[in-house]
């Protein structure tokens, strides 16, 4: 399976866009600076349709979900997905050569997968095996990958030229994409989505606030994502609230 795995996920189509992109953000500074903005006008409006998608089906359909769901089914309803994800997140932490996160997130996957009934439980973290969280953007910037323009994508939010190759190559990293016959593969994007709405929901209050309340929600956005993912990756700025950035941005 992984060898089968590896040479899908690092076929010359994926490596080909991956380079691509990372080696377009060369022409901007390899450090990264208060705010890279090029694409802004463009930006604008991506965000623009973002917010509106947001404020007519995104906010109230998560509403619906919060209220009518139990606490008990969203918690395992995330769970489920965080454990789904992970044996990308092990791959990731296999590429950017650190043994400990990829063993953490091996033996958080094996337990909650068992232990934890395919995940819905969280047995793991009681163990003393936090979630590694590792993507391919972050992946990308462990190999000096420069950070590149910041991009907001439609759908999606917040990104940079870095991550959104990471998003890409991600899309094919997970080993479990390849093992997963129909209809069993719907289960990691619709978890997903589940996952994210239950997000939205729980931290309303705080995405609101930066949507609908700031001055400029396009500049506070930007501001709070390049400061939490360069905080995450170590490179600079001050961390904000993790989980309610997830929300708003994953």
């Amino acid at each position: 399976m992984l060898s089968r795995f590896m040479k899908r996920t690092f076929s010359a189509p994926v490596v080909i866009f991956a380079a691509s992109v990372t080696l377009s953000a060369c022409s901007v500074p390899s450090e990264p600076v208060a705010v890279h903005d090029p694409f802004e006008k463009t930006n604008r409006k991506i965000h623009a349709f973002n917010k509106g998608l947001d404020r007519n089906l995104v906010k109230p359909v998560s509403n619906g979900y919060g209220i009518a769901v139990p606490d008990r089914i969203k918690n395992g309803v995330s769970n489920f997905s965080s454990n789904l994800s992970l044996p990308g997140q092990f791959v990731n932490a296999i590429l950017q050569g650190d043994a400990e996160g990829a063993g953490r997130n091996f033996f958080r996957f094996a337990f909650n997968s068992t232990l934890g009934l395919g995940g819905f439980l969280d047995p793991a973290t009681d163990m003393g095996l936090p979630a590694e969280r590792a993507d391919f953007g972050e992946t990308l910037a462990v190999w000096g990958a420069p950070e590149g323009a910041y991009i907001e994508l439609p759908f999606l939010g917040p990104s940079t030229q870095r991550d959104t190759a990471g998003r890409i190559v991600d899309l094919f990293t997970n080993p479990l994409s390849y093992e997963l016959g129909d209809p069993e593969n719907l289960a990691p994007p619709v978890s997903g989505v589940a996952a994210r709405l239950g997000d939205r929901y729980a931290f309303g209050d705080t995405i609101d606030s930066i949507l609908y309340e700031s001055a400029d929600s396009y500049a506070q956005g930007r501001l709070i994502y390049l400061e939490s993912r360069r905080f995450d990756l170590g490179e600079s700025g001050e961390t904000q609230n993790e989980e309610s950035y997830d929300a708003l941005f994953d």
